[in-house]
């Protein structure tokens, strides 16, 4: 049983420190995600409306389709269009 609590000891560290080099890595992209708006900023462009592209591109065309046709039939309901 002593040799089964170590592996699984071993085991269990070497996922916890892949983990956290993974979360190191995220935060690192993250930084530099943030260093992209911030050029982008600085240029004049809206960094909203960045993003929002992004996430529209995320999806397949169908899908961002289908939300818009939703989004403008509740905003004609709204009186807002």
């Amino acid at each position: 049983m002593g040799g089964k609590g170590t592996v699984a000891a071993d085991e269990l560290r070497l996922l916890i420190e892949r983990a956290e080099r993974l979360e190191e890595e995220k935060k690192a992209i993250a930084d530099d995600i943030k260093d992209v708006m911030a050029e982008a900023k600085a240029r004049g462009y809206d960094t909203k409306a960045i993003r929002t592209i992004m996430r529209i591109r995320k999806k397949k065309k169908e899908e961002f389709q289908e939300e818009e046709a939703i989004l403008e039939t509740y905003m004609a309901a709204l009186g807002m269009i």
